[in-house]
């Protein structure tokens, strides 16, 4: 975590051992930290907004739209800031 970013804060709301559902909320410029998924996952956007992704070889913008699902694989390595001037929000539902 850069010095300078607070941190985004997760809230689980159900994990059984089919699926882990996290809520983010993240402030303006907060970030998740450096972290890999264990599982398959969907992103399901609370908020309209722009995120900044790093990963260990590349950095991007994402652009999300509230109510339009993405889904990832496993293992990559990556850090989730808000670049955003407001509160960004999104659903993470992991499959076990």
């Amino acid at each position: 975590m850069s010095e300078s970013r607070k941190p985004a804060i997760p809230t689980v709301q159900l994990e059984n051992d089919r699926v882990i559902v996290t809520e983010w909320k993240f402030a303006p410029g907060a970030e998740t930290t450096w972290h890999r998924h264990e599982y398959d996952y969907v992103v399901v956007p609370q908020t309209t907004g722009k995120l900044n992704i790093e990963t260990e070889t590349e950095e991007f913008e994402a652009e999300l739209v509230s109510g339009v699902s993405y889904s990832r694989t496993k293992g990559v390595k990556h850090n989730v800031v808000n670049q955003n001037d407001h509160e960004f929000v999104f659903v993470e539902i992991e499959l076990k």
